[in-house]
């Protein structure tokens, strides 16, 4: 075990805490939170729209279409939303001014999205836009950001506004970056959004797949071993997929089809992190009944926020870092619930995410929203618990076992 900790320090770590640090991923990881505000609002009409109650749904049918111009006047610019929050972040980063930075790149982005017939193709403003804005924003942000370092600019005297300067400054390379999209779009003859789609088409697979979000989702729980935020240090990579993905479900559960990814956003946080990374609030549930008092004390410390999907306290507090003991069920019952959760989604047992819940909402309530009200969801997330328990408790009983002999030693 300790040659494993020390290859994963040694060979490991050290890139993955780079990607997580990267200026640029953690542009597009701050930019994609400004999507949510949009998708939680349209999931919100959308678990309206579906409540499985008949006298409900008779109620709201004839109002179907008012419901859906909500959903899809969400998710459907959600990739709009995106390059403005992606260019504005990149911007603030690379110590540009922000505001010109998602201008530049929402104009590029709009750009590429008119179609051969030169009429704007708004359908590119929905999730299947959404790796075309990360590319648009962070090109269009680089080029403000080259003419500003070799100082190519218009500037104002300064007692001139800083609003009216900062737009001077962006002309030069506003009007760069309008011709170098223009020019791939139009002359050229170049649909970048599905070029782009062409491209990633692979990852997108991959995600979706078993393999792929069991790589995934070991890669997360052995860097949250060794201290390091999993969650946080993927998201930039992993998070516009799951949410491409999501916004996929969603027009499809409004539309009554079949869903058709497995692994939309929600799926890690609400059927395999149950409780937190790790499903650690069933190791805060075996804690509150401990025979060790130092457990019960964190127990009653941790459960509260462990019932909102934070697990910080028992990560760093049980610890679960670096502990040979906590470190096994840590990484292996990840692995099994997203196993169990992928068959059952997979086979039509449960229902794939279609609507954008919190994070932070705790087990049970959480997958019955995310799933568009499917009770089995509710049923199979209480089983996880049981599931996680069951793998968390001989490890933790040896756990146990040694702080009851270190609370003796004081006493002796």
């Amino acid at each position: 075990m300790e040659k494993f900790m020390e290859w994963l320090q040694k060979y490991l770590i050290p890139p993955m805490a780079k990607v997580g640090n990267n200026t640029y991923l953690v542009a597009i990881r701050n930019g994609l939170v400004v999507t949510l505000p949009a998708i939680i609002s349209g999931s919100i009409f959308l678990i309206l729209g579906n409540i499985p109650i008949d006298p409900w749904l008779k109620l709201i049918k004839p109002y179907n279409d008012w419901i859906n111009v909500a959903v899809n006047g969400s998710f459907g610019i959600i990739s709009l939303i995106a390059v403005m929050g992606i260019g504005y972040e990149l911007a603030k980063e690379l110590k540009v001014d922000p505001i010109s930075g998602a201008s530049l790149s929402t104009m590029a982005f709009v750009i590429l999205s008119f179609n051969n017939k030169f009429t704007l193709d708004v359908n590119n403003f929905s999730s299947s836009g959404l790796f075309t804005a990360i590319i648009t924003a962070n090109i269009s942000v680089s080029i403000f950001r080259w003419f500003l370092h070799k100082n190519i600019v218009i500037k104002l005297p300064s007692g001139v506004p800083s609003a009216v300067s900062n737009s001077f400054v962006a002309l030069l390379p506003g009007f760069v970056i309008l011709i170098l999209f223009w020019t791939i779009r139009i002359p050229l003859g170049i649909d970048v959004n599905q070029v782009i789609q062409a491209i990633f088409h692979p990852l997108l697979f991959a995600l979706n797949s078993l393999p792929g979000i069991l790589i995934y989702t070991l890669l997360v729980s052995i860097l949250w071993v060794c201290g390091i935020h999993g969650d946080m240090t993927l998201e930039g990579i992993a998070d516009p997929i799951f949410l491409q993905f999501l916004a996929a479900n969603g027009t499809a559960y409004a539309n009554h089809q079949p869903l058709p990814y497995v692994t939309a956003s929600g799926f890690s946080s609400l059927f395999v992190n149950v409780g937190g990374t790790g499903a650690t609030i069933t190791l805060v549930l075996l804690m509150l009944f401990s025979k060790s008092k130092t457990y019960r004390d964190l127990g009653r410390v941790a459960f509260p926020s462990a019932l909102f999907e934070i697990n910080e306290p028992v990560i760093f507090g049980f610890p679960i870092v670096m502990n040979p003991i906590t470190m096994i069920p840590f990484i292996l019952v990840p692995l099994v619930l997203a196993t169990l959760s992928h068959i059952l989604i997979t086979i039509g047992w449960v229902s794939a995410p279609s609507a954008m819940v919190p994070w932070t909402m705790p087990p049970i309530i959480g997958p019955l929203m995310a799933t568009g009200w499917d009770w089995r969801a509710a049923v199979w997330s209480a089983c996880e618990l049981v599931i996680a328990g069951a793998m968390y408790y001989p490890f933790f009983k040896a756990a146990e076992k040694q702080m009851l002999a270190k609370e003796v030693e004081p006493a002796e």
